[in-house]
């Protein structure tokens, strides 16, 4: 009886606030959608000048050569739709960045249209008039797009992957929502798994979605297996599919899996149990954005507050259980938000144990509980609120889209909020290496050198800064301490290079003999080799090194401009 109560009530809420096809054919939508692009473009506007920045420089666009690789290379591997998205900016701009960062927050602005749709769909169901609905609606929306905490997952390139999977995810789920009241058919069914499929193939934590519509289903009282018996059907074998893409991109990753050295999955949730209120906390008060946060690790459940986290937790989940017919927005919100962040945020270990973008998807867990506390304030209270709101928002995502629209200021600020982390430090050397600034950065790469055991990579760069600064002398023992770590052509290579420009070419010859002994084909050892016999004066013998250098590449264009000179 309680049940059908509830059907009723809702029901009847739903019909009572107006139709939902009414809603769908009203202009706001519309204006909402414009106004979206005009304003993230202002909002993210200095963004769109950013550089690539971390794994930016790591996708496989960046390789070179990779430009002339049919788009059957392209779609090789995971993320086959992500991959299809940067093959499109690389015919428009190839390396320019731009084109990119515009593709990149056009496709947030399409999410935020359909998360209002989605937010209006449960602001119907929870009873609220039309005329307020739409507004909160766009509220959301709003929120979604313009929140600073968002700012990370639109300017980072790589985080593509994050705005095209949410926009897939909530297609689907919004498909679902304005079913009819009848059973799902076969073509919206088969509609939903295809964005569904999609969603997964651009990012493997939206398979979630396939324990959001039963979760939905249960708290709203929609109809259950009966109705939406092809849907679920389909997501048994969708369950199977995104299980099997996610397997195969754990079995190939370092980052992230059950195997992950150092983290096993206890202590990743018991340092996620902190990390949730952290979330929580940059939602309300979105201050202190971090592209490269420094957290400590919980290793038992009494370490930095881990219990204190874990039991609010539990206190938040039974109150949202408790109250969720007095609240069903923000009951349902709660559950919403922990559902979506449990593949990255629960038990299975991920190197990094916090970022912004993974709350990209969860955020409309935390925008449904708001529009609870919004839809009970007096309605023009409300929408003073909504748009101070927003406002305040437009000038913090301004704000930190200054920040990611230079890789300078980007790791300044990292490192000064991250000042005992490598990485930010490491990337910050490495900005002002691109930027001339060869004292700075080696600087910098010696302070990161400090705050732990330095990389091959660490060590290659600072001596290369050295170098730069004319500190060729200093760049040695920084050069060798690189090729103890790493003994490759490259190390050995370079290490000779430094030992020609300080004057000792017997040194240098047998760094490059080495070089040659490890890998033949590296084709920078005969160039240096080139390089030295042509200060010598045997131009000869440096006109075939030089060759050789091109038979193994020949578009290196120092070893043609090189072979030019000798030849002259």
């Amino acid at each position: 009886m309680k049940k059908q109560k509830r059907q009723r009530d809702v029901k009847q809420g739903a019909e009572g606030a107006a139709p939902a096809k009414a809603t769908e054919s009203r202009m706001w939508l519309w204006a909402a959608g414009i106004g979206g692009v005009v304003i993230a473009l202002l909002a993210y506007g200095p963004s769109l000048r950013g550089a690539f920045v971390l794994d930016d420089r790591s996708l496989p666009f960046m390789t070179p050569g990779y430009e002339v690789q049919p788009l059957s290379v392209w779609l090789t591997g995971t993320r086959q739709l992500l991959m299809f998205t940067y093959w499109l900016n690389y015919q428009m701009s190839e390396l320019d960045p731009g084109s990119y960062h515009f593709t990149s927050v056009m496709l947030h602005v399409a999410g935020s249209i359909v998360f209002a749709l989605v937010a209006a769909r449960f602001l119907a169901w929870s009873g609220v008039a039309a005329k307020t609905r739409d507004t909160l609606a766009v509220f959301a929306g709003a929120l979604f797009l313009l929140h600073p905490v968002q700012t990370e997952s639109v300017a980072y390139v790589a985080s593509r992957s994050e705005v095209l999977s949410v926009l897939f995810f909530l297609s689907a789920f919004a498909l679902w929502l304005y079913a009819d009241d009848g059973p799902v058919t076969l073509l919206r069914s088969v509609m939903i798994v295809v964005l569904f499929a999609a969603a997964v193939l651009t990012k493997e934590h939206t398979v979630i979605l396939v324990a959001l519509v039963p979760l939905t289903d249960f708290l709203w009282s929609r109809g259950g297996l009966r109705r939406n018996r092809i849907l679920y059907g389909l997501f048994v074998i969708g369950t199977v599919f995104g299980a099997f893409v996610i397997w195969n991109v754990l079995r190939g990753a370092t980052s992230a899996g059950f195997n992950l050295p150092g983290m096993p999955p206890a202590m990743y949730f018991y340092t996620q149990c902190r990390v949730i209120w952290i979330y929580v906390r940059l939602f309300l008060l979105p201050f202190g954005l971090n592209a490269d946060a420094d957290l400590p690790v919980s290793r038992s459940v009494m370490e930095h507050g881990a219990v204190v986290g874990l039991i609010a937790l539990v206190a938040c989940v039974a109150a949202a259980w408790i109250y969720r017919r007095r609240f069903p927005l923000a009951s349902y919100g709660v559950f919403v938000f922990l559902l979506l962040l449990a593949p990255t945020s629960s038990f299975m270990p991920i190197d990094d144990v916090f970022a912004e973008r993974r709350m990209y998807l969860p955020f409309l867990g935390l925008v449904l509980i708001a529009l609870e506390m919004l839809r009970r304030v007096d309605t023009g209270l409300m929408r003073w609120t909504a748009s101070a709101l927003i406002a305040v928002c437009c000038i913090l995502t301004y704000q930190r889209s200054q920040i990611w629209a230079s890789p300078l200021a980007l790791w300044t600020d990292t490192a000064a909020k991250s000042p005992k982390k490598v990485r930010p430090r490491f990337q910050l050397a490495y900005a002002y290496y691109e930027q001339g600034d060869c004292q700075q950065a080696a600087q910098n790469y010696e302070t990161a050198s400090s705050l732990a055991p330095p990389t091959y990579d660490l060590l290659a760069d600072w001596a290369l800064a050295l170098d730069c600064a004319g500190r060729t002398a200093e760049a040695i023992p920084i050069a060798k301490r690189a090729s103890a770590v790493e003994n490759s052509a490259h190390a050995r290579s370079t290490l000779g290079m430094y030992y020609a420009k300080s004057g000792d070419f017997q040194a240098a010859l047998l760094e490059l003999a080495a070089a040659e002994k490890i890998d033949p084909r590296y084709e920078m050892t005969y160039i240096y080799r080139g390089t030295i016999a042509e200060k010598g004066g045997d131009r000869a013998t440096a006109a075939s090194e030089y060759r050789k250098a091109l038979a193994i590449n020949p578009r290196n264009e120092t070893a043609q401009s090189a072979l030019a000179r000798a030849t002259r």
